[in-house]
């Protein structure tokens, strides 16, 4: 993961890259349980302060759960497996570490790299960014390739697609 000062320095370039119509609607959220062993967290979007998706630190557990499976098969422990990461796509398996991870690289990338990213996580934020204007914005919902994502993610499109 790339080097961050504070989340709320993360957050604020977050929020000024928001779309127009999204900026006093949509807000991310992520904390730290300092006093629980390993820092635990939990980081979220949130739409009108309701919560659309949320990364625990418990879907931890299932990612270690899943790589254990594997590695009493293969004994193989691979974050990168292929399949354990589609299943955590479509599950929404991921943790409040691979949301503020996704954070730092989106912020390091180009917008149009952002918007085409394997990293799901990546995506949302590149459809939410009011860099993508109304052209490309068209062009996405044509296309409809995003109506295969995973729901979670698919909710994001609509949203954002509803206002062009």
């Amino acid at each position: 993961m790339n080097h961050y000062k504070s989340w709320a320095e993360l957050n604020k370039q977050l929020a000024d890259l928001l779309c127009d119509d999204l900026k006093e609607r949509l807000s991310y959220f992520l904390t730290r349980y300092h006093k629980v062993h390993n820092s635990y967290g939990r980081a979220a979007i949130r739409l009108d302060k309701r919560e659309l998706i949320c990364f625990s630190w418990i879907e931890m557990y299932h990612q270690e759960n899943d790589l254990n499976e594997v590695w009493e098969e293969t004994g193989l422990w691979d974050y990168n497996d292929l399949n354990l990461k589609k299943k955590w796509d479509v599950n929404a398996t991921w943790y409040d570490m691979d949301f503020l991870s996704a954070t730092t690289l989106f912020l390091q990338m180009p917008i149009m790299e952002a918007l085409y990213s394997d990293n799901y996580i990546v995506k949302i934020f590149a459809i939410l960014d009011r860099r993508i204007g109304k052209r490309t914005l068209r062009k996405i919902k044509e296309d409809g390739a995003y109506q295969s994502y995973p729901s979670w993610i698919k909710q994001f499109y609509d949203l954002r697609l509803g206002m062009c």
